[in-house]
């Protein structure tokens, strides 16, 4: 079987890593296709994996630099596509969904965010896609006909205990310290960002001086450039050892949505400040059923400060939060078994999922 996968984003990266490592093993030819975003090409490099940059520029962040880039990447995954003749697609850009489209190819389109939150790229990808392979509570808008539901979460493909085991020695080579948190400072410049508010220099400061005074260490990860005076605080590792650092922090703080999933997959508790809190169905479960993640309004720094002093200062936080991970694990499927299966027996595998949802279950 042949197969293109498309990679935008370092978080895609992470969740396709396993699922293109079992099929290459398993014999299928698999291209990777990527553009140049945050460490991305970077880390595909350092994991081994063949593949070809289609945009080797990074974009500006404007309308028109997003539309043009959009219709780049479209044209060059098409001329690919064309010589390659892949079986299926698989991604989340809309260049993919639009090629297999034009060249008749069946397209999964992978993502986690809700349709309100990503209106504009879900409407340059979901008319063209053939089907939405989805975590169960995303909301896929209109396309409700395309939904391929799972009962898991992307971040499982790579943070689920088959695939990813915490180690302390990795940790040690950076951490010098028995307890710290982590502050992730995202780069708010997709497409869906705009308008977004997240962490601000005032605040960062305040949190820094509230878990300092619970004796935690403080260390921030960041997509942009830090403010000078935060120079002794910034994380400085390879980040494909980003994961064994968080599995081993007390607490996260960010306006990352993505980091905050991740955090919940390792059982660490999190907290995200941004505009997006209360509009992604993933976190809202993992919130409100799992109680691993809390999202606080940038309208709230008052209780953003509240909840970090609250939970630093529970005595057995670790343990309750590894229990919570632990009900969360026994309900989920193993994302990357199941979507291995999943491209392996497609078309029969989609038929399979419409008529019989529950089959997946034997993925757990």
């Amino acid at each position: 079987m042949k197969i293109i996968i498309y990679l935008g984003h370092p978080a895609q990266f992470h969740f396709s890593k396993n699922i293109i490592y079992k099929l290459l093993q398993n014999g299928h030819q698999v291209k990777i296709l990527l553009k140049t975003k945050d460490v991305l090409e970077k880390l595909v490099k350092e994991y081994g994996f063949e593949y070809e940059n289609i945009q080797e520029r990074g974009r500006k962040n404007n309308k028109l630099s997003i539309f043009l880039a959009s219709i780049n990447r479209t044209i060059s995954v098409f001329k690919i596509a064309r010589i390659f003749k892949p079986d299926l697609l698989m991604g989340t850009d809309s260049s993919v969904a639009q090629t297999g489209f034009l060249l008749n190819i069946p397209i999964l389109t992978t993502l986690e965010d809700d349709f309100d939150v990503i209106k504009k790229l879900a409407n340059l990808t979901y008319p063209f896609t053939t089907y939405i392979v989805v975590p169960k509570v995303c909301d896929v808008g209109k396309w409700d006909s395309k939904k391929i539901p799972y009962d898991g979460y992307m971040k499982l493909a790579y943070l689920h205990p088959n695939y990813f085991i915490p180690n302390e020695r990795i940790v040690s080579k950076y951490i010098h310290a028995e307890k710290y948190c982590l502050i992730r400072l995202a780069q708010l410049n997709a497409h869906h960002d705009s308008g977004i508010k997240g962490l601000d220099l005032k605040i960062v400061n305040k949190i820094i001086a509230i878990c300092e005074q619970k004796n935690y260490r403080v260390f921030i990860s960041s997509e942009a450039s830090l403010e000078s005076s935060f120079s002794d605080y910034q994380l400085k590792i390879n980040q494909n050892d980003i994961h064994h650092i968080m599995a081993f922090s007390s607490l996260l703080i960010s306006d990352s949505q993505s980091m905050s999933v991740e955090a919940a997959m390792l059982g660490i508790p999190s907290i995200r400040f941004s505009d997006f809190a209360g509009r992604i169905s993933v976190l809202e479960e993992l919130e409100y059923n799992y109680q691993l993640t809390y999202g606080i309004p940038t309208s709230q720094p008052e209780k953003l400060e509240a909840l970090v002093d609250e939970l630093l200062s529970i005595q057995n936080l670790n343990d309750i939060y590894k229990h919570r991970r632990e009900r969360m694990l026994s309900e989920k499927i193993d994302v990357t078994a199941f979507f291995v299966w999943f491209i392996e027996n497609y078309p029969e595998s989609a038929r399979i999922m419409k008529n019989d949802p529950d089959y997946q279950f034997r993925f757990k």
